[in-house]
């Protein structure tokens, strides 16, 4: 449940909100001061963030750490957040990331970061090509290796070129740059959706097929051929069956799924390359923000039942609250 470390993203300018006292800096009509903790029973640790929004929504400041049942704290971390600029400062590293994106122009956006510490970043800039369906993105990393990243977005997928260093076998310092190709190529066939993704000489080639209440999703790795698929079945708008099989492994998984309403959700399943059973309870919508849930609080109770040791069964619970202050 916690947040991916230097990974601040910019939000997008709100209009100034009216209050009879004419805003401030936190601005009005939002909550001042927002405080959100987590706790995971499997790691006993407690993640924390505290975080306010500036300048009527213009900017958002941001603290998050982790912190144990002693009350030690860790991994501090301070962002400040906006539409064109974002900082992330790590207080344990001294370690700042930096994050730019302005449009230059009418249908071209330039897009910087930077790691202070390591002294190294990107600058890429992405144009539109006739309409904004169809786009042109050119990035490098700081400082400089090789030629700049090419990549060609279209309705059907995209295409990049990018450089990148092989090692001579004789001379192990000497690095030879070759031209990679990638890309991404989507398409309906027979009412599903073909995709067929190219990176570094290999395939990997998926189909999808979706209707009202059934899923069916092959997929094959080329030149390994790992060949597995997937089946989900819909019973009623509340009950979901879904299905996982490997073919090089013999591997398989199984997910039972049942909701009520959008806040309760139960969950049951069994894995058998870990061999393990499990069932979770969840109250609070599972993929939404704690903001949307009754309370403004997520809760999950897991029962593990490992198949070659019953009585090493553990049950565990999740808790996510937030308070708006």
């Amino acid at each position: 449940m916690a947040e991916s470390k230097f990974d601040p993203q910019p939000i997008a300018a709100a209009p100034p909100s009216a209050s009879a006292d004419g805003g401030g800096l936190f601005g009005s009509g939002r909550p001042k001061l927002r405080l959100t903790s987590e706790y995971d029973s499997d790691t006993s640790i407690f993640f924390q963030k505290v975080s306010c929004k500036l300048l009527d929504n213009l900017a958002k400041l941001k603290l998050s750490f982790y912190n144990n049942g002693k009350g030690e704290v860790s991994e501090p971390q301070i962002s400040f957040i906006s539409k064109f600029f974002s900082l992330q400062y790590d207080v344990d590293e001294r370690d700042a990331v930096v994050k730019t994106s302005l449009e230059i122009a009418p249908g071209v956006q330039f897009r910087a970061a930077h790691q202070v510490k390591a002294r190294q970043g990107e600058v890429s800039v992405v144009a539109d090509l006739a309409t904004p369906a169809y786009k042109l993105e050119l990035a490098s990393a700081v400082p400089s290796v090789g030629m700049p990243k090419a990549t060609f977005r279209f309705p059907l997928g995209e295409v990049s070129l990018e450089e990148k260093g092989v090692e001579e076998e004789e001379e192990e310092e000497e690095q030879k740059r070759t031209l990679l190709v990638n890309g991404i190529l989507k398409s309906n066939v027979l009412n599903g959706l073909c995709t067929a993704r190219y990176e570094e000489e290999n395939w990997d080639l998926r189909y999808a097929f979706k209707d009202e209440h059934l899923t069916f999703v092959p997929s094959i790795s080329l030149p390994s051929n790992v060949l597995s698929c997937a089946f989900k079945r819909r019973f009623t708008p509340s009950d979901k069956l879904s299905y996982w099989y490997h073919f090089d492994s013999d591997n398989w998984s199984v997910v039972y799924k049942h909701t009520v309403g959008k806040d309760y959700k139960l969950k049951a399943g069994y894995d058998s390359e870990v061999r393990l059973g499990w069932a979770s309870l969840w109250v609070g919508d599972e993929d939404g923000k704690a903001k949307t849930t009754p309370l403004k609080m997520k809760v999950q109770f897991m029962l593990q039942v490992p198949q070659d040791d019953i009585k090493s069964s553990a049950l565990m619970f999740r808790v996510k609250k937030r308070w708006d202050i």
